[in-house]
């Protein structure tokens, strides 16, 4: 198990207070790693609450992603919380829904602002730092819609493809420095994203029908994922995209 033990480790999360988020941040910490976590908006105790009871410390940046050199801000906010940094989970992201005909530019820059480019600029910021330490982890969030196109949400849809086509090219320029490149992709969540869907009894059975696992996962589904690519464990592995999604892509 010392393969996946993360005790001096520390990690940058971004939405690490609710959600998905909230369970890569606490299955970090349950492994032994330090949190620097972002958030726009939400509580913030519950989570606080939860790494301080696995004895690991968790400092929180609210910030907005979008806001200019919001990565210089997270990387050296972290450094100078912790003194070094060692895990990049680019998990925060957002999506609108609203029928292709009726799309606005707005909601369209305003989704890949978030999902794309944010994860752009704050995987290069810390690739900076991992490339003269000589390691790092980064580990971005994808999405079944990186595979498929779904409805109604264009630009989270491509913004997600997009997030496969980065974690490929970060993987490929940072391998010679020891750093690791890959990418989560979640099934069917249950989160904050997804409720619209969730109260929607024919379009949640009809995706539940599909799943082979026969449900919806939950946050605690994906702590496992997040902490292989976190560690040692997965040092060989890069340019990887780790669908989690009860069976959807091979049904």
């Amino acid at each position: 198990m010392e393969f996946f033990n993360l005790k001096g480790k520390v990690a940058i999360v971004t939405g690490g207070n609710k959600g998905i988020g909230q369970g890569y941040v606490l299955a970090l910490t349950k492994a032994g790693a330090d949190i620097f976590a972002t958030a726009r908006s939400g509580e913030l105790e519950e989570t606080i609450e939860m790494v301080e009871a696995c004895g690991c410390k968790i400092e929180f940046l609210r910030i907005d992603l979008t806001e200019k050199e919001a990565e210089k801000r997270i990387v050296d906010g972290a450094i100078k919380a912790f003194g070094h940094i060692d895990i990049l989970v680019n998990n925060a992201g957002t999506i609108r829904r609203t029928p292709l005909l009726e799309y606005s530019e707005k909601d369209w820059n305003d989704v890949m602002d978030v999902n794309l480019n944010s994860v752009f600029k704050l995987s290069q910021e810390a690739a900076k730092y991992f490339a003269v330490q000589k390691s790092g982890k980064i580990i971005n969030v994808a999405s079944m819609l990186s595979f498929q196109g779904g409805k109604f949400v264009p630009p989270y849809a491509a913004s997600k493809h997009g997030v496969v086509g980065l974690t490929k090219a970060f993987a490929n320029e940072l391998s010679e420095h020891n750093v690791q490149v890959n990418a989560i992709a979640p099934g069917y969540v249950r989160t904050e994203n997804t409720e619209p869907i969730l109260e929607d009894d024919e379009r949640k059975d009809e995706i539940t029908s599909r799943i082979p696992a026969g449900r919806w996962a939950d946050p605690i589904d994906l702590m496992g994922t997040v902490v292989f690519l976190a560690s040692h464990a997965s040092d060989y592995v890069t340019g990887h995209v780790l669908p989690v999604d009860g069976g959807w892509l091979s049904n």
